[in-house]
């Protein structure tokens, strides 16, 4: 596999380190694969299904490599600006192609809103946008649960319900957060507070901001980027599930099935292995045509 270049950029707030795989066909766009809050890491094994192309990834503000310089919460116009200023050093102006996944996705449907040219093809996979779905109320009652629990108990109980909520089919009940809450003990996590609350999914605003964003639908169509609203295929029923085909029903656009989970192109990162191989092969097939 190529190996990757790494380099670093600073923007209002933050220093980012993205990382460039060379491409072995010149005319082919560049494919930048980001995501939020996953790092750069996360697309190593899918990065190496596609040598033919330059392939850029980059690490959010406030995850791993990259470091925050600023105390204010990122939301999503946040990072799509920090994607673009990414893009602009990496590669140029575009056109490039994007895949982009969960926190990602939704940052990348407000960088085609703001940006519109750069992205030729967006393949926005799970964007967990809880203010897409029916059950917004009840949903995003039990989004601010979860922050207020990491705020107020620390990591486990926070990040306990959080895989509660995202495991949960259907839509979330309107009692949701009354329910009696999950032990992290179960999910192998800590079940005592350390102190910190600098977790990149449950701190800096992440899980409200990101979920309570609610798309420039205009915007949107009026680019000239196609954007592909995809889904896991053992994701039925599941929050970011229903978030794709709610976006695409919005775009009016088909939404289109991807093999696997939300961590389908995963091949073993953060211990975690969907079906990278078949996943590749999809993208690929979306991204030509």
């Amino acid at each position: 596999m190529t190996e990757a270049t790494t380099r670093t950029i600073d923007v209002p707030g933050a220093v980012l380190i993205y990382d460039i795989r060379a491409g072995s066909v010149a005319d082919k766009l560049p494919l930048v694969m980001v995501a939020s809050p996953m790092a750069a890491a996360g697309f190593t094994t899918l990065a190496g299904h596609f040598t033919d192309r330059i392939v850029v990834t980059y690490d959010p503000r406030q995850s791993e490599r990259s470091k925050l310089t600023t105390d204010a919460d990122p939301t999503p116009e946040t990072h799509a600006d920090d994607i673009h200023q990414v893009i602009q050093a990496a590669v140029g102006p575009g056109p490039v192609d994007v895949l982009a996944s969960s926190g990602g996705a939704v940052n990348m449907l407000a960088f085609v809103a703001a940006h519109p040219g750069v992205v030729h093809t967006l393949v926005a996979h799970e964007p967990p946008l809880v203010s897409v779905l029916p059950d917004r109320t009840a949903a995003l009652a039990a989004v601010r649960d979860v922050r207020d629990t990491y705020e107020r108990d620390g990591l486990g109980p926070g990040m306990a319900k959080f895989l509660a909520l995202i495991m949960h089919s259907g839509e979330v009940p309107a009692d949701w957060s009354d329910r009696p809450a999950p032990d992290p003990a179960q999910f192998g996590l800590p079940t005592e507070d350390d102190g910190s609350r600098d977790d990149p999914m449950l701190g800096h605003g992440h899980i409200v901001n990101v979920t309570g964003y609610e798309p420039n639908y205009a915007a949107i169509k009026a680019a000239p980027t196609k954007v592909v609203m995809a889904y896991g295929i053992e994701s039925e029923g599941l929050i970011t599930q229903r978030a794709a085909l709610a976006v695409a029903d919005a775009l009016g656009v088909e939404p289109t099935a991807f093999p696997s989970d939300h961590g389908g192109f995963l091949g073993g990162e953060y211990g975690q292995t969907g079906d990278p191989d078949s996943f590749a092969v999809r993208l690929r097939e979306v991204l030509d045509g």
